[in-house]
């Protein structure tokens, strides 16, 4: 006896025994991947208005972005104060369309 049947009394209805009950359950699987796919196309739509690709030039300054990490000590602070951007550094050469390698000090 499975799990689910001895805690309800019954079977569990899996998703091959919804497809043979009819078309009526035909229409909710596609009413529900029609909702889905809506919430998918809108969430997009609100990113794609925010996101964009920044591209800068040999020899400009810009600010490392860096992920502090919980409870790590860097840069001579701990936590929620920790930077989160550090520079500025200069840019050595351009790798990929918005990747590039910045001139780091040795420490």
């Amino acid at each position: 006896m499975a799990l689910f049947e001895a805690l309800y009394g019954r079977r569990c209805r899996s998703p091959i025994v919804w497809f043979e009950v009819g078309h009526e359950s035909m229409e909710k699987g596609r009413l529900i991947r029609d909702s889905l796919r809506t919430a998918q196309s809108l969430k997009k739509s609100y990113v794609d208005v925010r996101r964009r690709d920044v591209e800068f030039d040999v020899h400009h300054w810009i600010y490392l972005k860096i992920s502090p990490m919980k409870g790590v000590m860097r840069f001579g602070n701990k936590g929620k104060l920790s930077p989160h951007c550090i520079g500025p550094y200069q840019i050595f050469r351009r790798v990929g369309k918005v990747a590039y390698e910045l001139n780091l000090p040795n420490d």
